[in-house]
């Protein structure tokens, strides 16, 4: 959950940056032969860009104002992107954590007499009420 949440995250902000650097969009601001329309994500950049440009602002004035934006969506990414990659390394030790406990579980049943096939396949959570139930 955390990991698609994050992954979602980075895909949000990278949406972001890129519905308002498209080069259609950009094409349109500068030569004012449109309005552009905010994507489905709706675009911080290109919302500042069109302030900017009714304001009256210069291209350089536009690239000044699109700065912050550009910014807070790099560090967006950079955040979502290492929250993703912290969260898939966590990921992997749990699931290496698991594959030693399941071992030492066969292992153990093994060792009761189980054969390996029996132990492997055993329903532990049946396992689990058989042995309340025998307390």
């Amino acid at each position: 959950m955390q990991l698609t949440e994050a992954q979602h995250r980075l895909e949000a902000a990278n949406a972001r940056l890129w519905s308002g650097l498209a080069p259609d969009a950009l094409g349109r601001l500068y030569d004012r032969t449109g309005a552009v329309g905010a994507s489905a994500g709706g675009s911080v950049i290109c919302g500042v860009m069109v302030e900017a440009l009714r304001a009256g602002g210069s291209p350089g004035e536009v690239q000044a104002a699109v700065l912050p934006a550009l910014q807070q969506a790099h560090w967006a990414i950079h955040r979502a992107f290492s929250e993703h990659q912290r969260v898939g390394e966590d990921r992997l030790h749990l699931a290496a954590e698991i594959g030693e406990l399941i071992a030492g579980f066969v292992a153990a049943l093994v060792a009761a007499g189980w054969s390996e096939t029996e132990a492997r396949q055993a329903d532990v959570h049946a396992l689990a009420e058989a042995a309340a139930s025998a307390r």
